[in-house]
């Protein structure tokens, strides 16, 4: 008997301990759901207080495919940062597009154009026509207090779908000429926020609504968004657009490797940049250089061949993306009005070239 109520004792015992512990539980339950309410909540809050700054962009361009030339449609994001309308996004969006359109939430699209650009760090700036009215002006952050494991959003048009919002964290940061080689001159944060095709040049937003970066690409094996994002520090953007002057060229094209300059008949050790696209209207349309016209395959790799391959710009030479990044600055500095000249391979001949530097803004 003892021992019977000895084992009613301790099963009571238990069924005692385990109904505090099931009202700890649903206390906890109910405090961690109101946590995640208030989340909820916040998110969207700072989500409509953000989107009005935040703009869907069209851009149309032309490319070569295997039948010859034929027109695209590139879509991409961006964000308001000044009351007279410049607007900032990624520069592989706007580069050397020939026209830009550019909507806000609910009103009607304004044409665009490109006032600076740092394709070593994928940024452009924007300047609209005409701010439609209900547009806001973002606040840009200081993303040197940005740290790992912050909370962040990402608002942007993934596919074309405007003004949608994902959710992460800050999962590294990477200095200058680190993680992504092409684009030497970006400080990269790596994020768990889901960013597609469209979300290009879009905000990222702190949890207090400022911009602490702007959306670049993502790093996937399969195309979709289970990769790795990444997303330009806003501190790059403000000092490589904002705080010096920047030359936009409107040429898209690549850097010939030695094996290339050789099937291409460069002059020997030369190297070049080979033009692949020239915006309209663009300062490289306007000192006469051509874009490609065939696409060809090359060991495997598809290349556009027929255009220019720009060889030297006022002496220094295209065939690096070090010099690249001289050029531009070097045009940059110069005053507008001033005359320059390039050397460029066409059709077999060097020819030069004289152009004269505008004042984009």
């Amino acid at each position: 008997m003892n021992d019977f109520l000895g084992n009613n004792d301790a099963l009571n015992a238990e069924r005692r301990g385990m109904r505090t512990i099931l009202v700890i539980y649903v206390m906890g339950l109910t405090f961690c759901c109101g946590l995640l309410q208030a989340d909820a909540e916040d998110l969207s809050r700072l989500f409509r207080s953000a989107r009005d700054s935040v703009a869907m962009i069209r851009a149309t361009g032309r490319d070569v495919s295997a039948g010859g030339e034929i027109p695209f449609q590139e879509t991409g994001s961006g964000v308001l940062i000044s009351s007279d309308g410049k607007v900032m996004t990624a520069a592989h969006v706007v580069q050397s597009v020939d026209e830009i359109r550019v909507e806000f939430l609910g009103g009607d699209a304004v044409h665009a154009r490109v006032i600076a650009s740092e394709p070593a760090a994928d940024l452009s700036l924007l300047q609209l026509d005409q701010v439609p009215l209900g547009a806001r002006v973002a606040m840009l952050a200081d993303s040197d207090t940005v740290q790992v494991g912050e909370q962040v959003i990402v608002v942007g048009a993934p596919y074309g779908l405007s003004h949608s919002l994902s959710v992460g964290w800050i999962s590294a940061r990477w200095a200058p000429n680190t993680v992504y080689r092409r684009m030497p001159l970006a400080e990269f944060f790596q994020i768990s926020a889901p960013i597609n095709m469209g979300n290009s040049g879009g905000p990222m937003f702190n949890m207090a609504g400022q911009v602490i970066g702007l959306v670049s690409h993502n790093i996937s094996k399969s195309g979709g968004n289970e990769g790795l994002g990444f997303v330009v520090a806003i501190n790059t953007a403000k000092r490589l657009l904002l705080d010096k002057k920047s030359f936009w060229s409107g040429l898209e094209g690549e850097i010939l490797s030695n094996e290339l300059s050789d099937i291409l008949n460069l002059p020997p050790g030369t190297g070049g940049y080979l033009i692949r696209s020239v915006a309209k209207n663009s300062p490289a349309e306007k000192i006469g250089l051509r874009g490609g016209t065939k696409l060809a395959t090359i060991d495997g790799q598809s290349i556009v061949l027929g255009g220019d391959v720009l060889l030297r710009v006022e002496g220094i030479a295209a065939g690096s993306l070090a010099n690249l990044i001289k050029i531009r600055s070097m045009l940059a500095g110069l005053k507008p009005g001033t005359p320059f000249k390039a050397s460029i391979l066409r059709a077999g001949r060097v020819l030069e070239l004289t152009g004269r530097t505008t004042d984009a803004k």
